[in-house]
């Protein structure tokens, strides 16, 4: 239920992760009883459809989006910041598409192995893993790549995230020089700052912006679910003992992002999933 912020407790890091291991290293798992629907698709394509409204330079094929003066190739490789990514769904449905390089971090051993072994087969250019996963692009041919990190989003520092004690290895593309502590182009954080105090949050978005490497141009991306504002008209928040996780509402999302310094340039309500669920929101954030 909702409640004021005097009443609601701090989420707990390790009651999160006991959770989330004890939950299938699937789509299904990671979604919540979702993954075999129409939700995973619609999410990826919501999310593809959003970063490439604010980035259309990222688009590789001919397409009304794309600017009329793109080049074939970008002039740099793209670096995107994943954490909270699970399995690796949004890395391989969504950012592997438009990006060169991601950055996975995952606190939650299962699932980041999980990862790993996906993109492992993908780099044997294996057809499936599990008989569900769909090779991962650009990794067989070692155009892009994805470097897998262990680690809470109170742990690392997208600044520095060679500094995380699990740096669990990397798949296709291998660079000359090492680049793991290159700053981002994006990054991307969804269904996973619940797991976040308000000021642990700010913490994290602060060092997020630090880690961008053109603050004028690069984003963090917020995709999260939504309760409804208070009664009021004022912030609300939802604490869920399942996971102890915080589920905030617009306006309270909006606050956080105001005190880190943030603001938003874009946002948009994600279209086409289940009815009975948390709207979920995207947010676009310098």
């Amino acid at each position: 239920m909702a409640s004021t912020d005097e009443m609601i407790p701090e989420p707990d890091v390790q009651t999160g992760i006991d959770y989330w291991a004890s939950q299938p290293a699937s789509y299904d798992g990671v979604l919540g009883g979702f993954g075999e629907g129409s939700l995973p698709r619609v999410d990826a394509l919501g999310s593809r459809q959003f970063l490439l409204y604010l980035m259309p330079e990222l688009c590789t094929v001919p397409s009304a989006i794309r600017p009329l003066d793109a080049t074939e190739t970008l002039p740099r490789r793209t670096r995107v910041l994943e954490v909270g990514a699970g399995i690796g769904r949004v890395t391989a449905d969504v950012l592997l598409h438009l990006a060169s390089d991601i950055v996975l971090v995952e606190p939650v051993e299962s699932l980041v192995q999980e990862a790993l072994k996906r993109g492992r087969a993908s780099e044997m250019a294996a057809s499936k893993t599990n008989g569900t996963s769909i090779e991962w692009k650009g990794i067989a041919g070692k155009s892009k790549s994805v470097t897998f990190i262990q680690d809470t989003l109170q742990g690392m520092d997208p600044l520095r995230p060679s500094k995380s004690d699990k740096v669990l290895g990397r798949v296709g593309y291998i660079p000359q020089e090492d680049d793991l502590d290159a700053s981002f182009d994006v990054v991307w954080c969804q269904w996973c700052l619940g797991s976040l105090s308000d000021a642990d949050l700010v913490s994290f978005l602060k060092h997020s912006q630090a880690a961008l490497r053109d603050p004028a141009k690069g984003l963090i991306i917020v995709k999260e679910n939504c309760c409804t504002d208070a009664d009021d008209g004022g912030p609300s928040t939802v604490y869920d003992e399942t996971d102890s996780s915080l589920t905030r509402s617009d306006l309270a999302w909006k606050n956080v992002f105001s005190e880190a310094g943030l603001r938003v340039v874009h946002e948009q309500v994600q279209r086409g999933f289940p009815s009975g669920l948390y709207t979920v929101k995207m947010y676009a954030l310098r």
